[in-house]
């Protein structure tokens, strides 16, 4: 009995998923399980609150996926709503949503792929180390940190970049209809506001997260009074004053996406 009153409620509310930070694979699985809860519970509408400089391309791409395939399967309206920041990879998995509301003030665009390599060569020779490599093919150890780059090497990842980019392109002009050409010229790695988004066709409306919840209310069929079923709950308690976790997470995210194409603003 209390499980059928428990899921009849949630019925009668708009679930909210907050994507917070950087996108990687923590993220991905916390916001394909709230995907899973929102289908179990027939949950009718959903908010997706992003606050995000983007990440990693294929846990972007996962999750604008997930996101379209809710939307296609159950027909459950989907709004995103942009926070401070909602760039690069941020901008992807909003493509998954029905409709997409900013603040005027929010830091959007950056759609472009970034990928990332160290050269320490010379501090290397200063102080005495050199490495010995033995491989099965001349580009194994592209973007080695020990040694620059070979023309070839540049070309073979101007290549993925290339590809990857295009993806990102195509994604946003099927889901904003809007030409691949016109996509083009804005999709240039620039950020912009988004103000300057809903004038290029990027987002919907300028509003807030209330009203993003207004209109995902309204596209559900839903009273106007309708509340949030955090499907996210924030960080509570001491864990929301670590400043210093928060930043170790931000370098085992520099370390382990070193080499890898990503969509994200650099300036995060």
């Amino acid at each position: 009995m209390l499980k059928q009153w428990f899921s009849g409620g949630l019925r009668r509310q708009i679930g909210r998923i907050e994507v917070a930070g950087v996108i990687d694979s923590k993220t991905r699985e916390r916001v394909l399980r709230a995907l899973k809860e929102v289908e179990e519970k027939q949950i009718p509408a959903v908010v997706l609150r992003i606050d995000s400089p983007g990440g990693t391309v294929a846990d972007s791409q996962e999750i604008y996926n997930a996101l379209v395939r809710l939307r296609e399967r159950k027909g459950i309206p989907i709004v995103a709503s942009f926070g401070n920041i909602a760039a690069s990879g941020g901008v992807y998995i909003a493509m998954g949503a029905e409709k997409i509301v900013s603040n005027p003030g929010t830091i959007t665009g950056s759609i472009g792929v970034i990928i990332r390599g160290n050269n320490l060569e010379r501090l290397l020779d200063k102080i005495g180390i050199s490495f010995k490599v033995i491989k099965s093919g001349p580009y194994k150890d592209i973007l080695s940190f020990d040694r620059e780059l070979t023309p070839e090497e540049r070309n073979i990842l101007q290549e993925l970049i290339d590809i990857t980019y295009s993806q990102f392109v195509h994604t946003v002009a099927a889901a904003r209809r809007l030409s691949v050409n016109v996509v083009k010229t804005f999709a240039d790695g620039r950020i912009f506001s988004g103000e300057q988004a809903l004038h290029l066709g990027v987002v919907d409306r300028l509003g807030s997260e209330e009203d993003a919840r207004l209109w995902a209310a309204e596209l559900a069929g839903l009273p106007p009074e309708t509340k949030f079923y955090d499907l996210l709950p924030r960080r509570r308690g001491w864990a929301r004053f670590l400043p210093a976790a928060e930043a170790l997470e931000r370098l085992q995210f520099e370390v382990s996406t070193s080499g890898l194409p990503l969509w994200l603003y650099t300036g995060f």
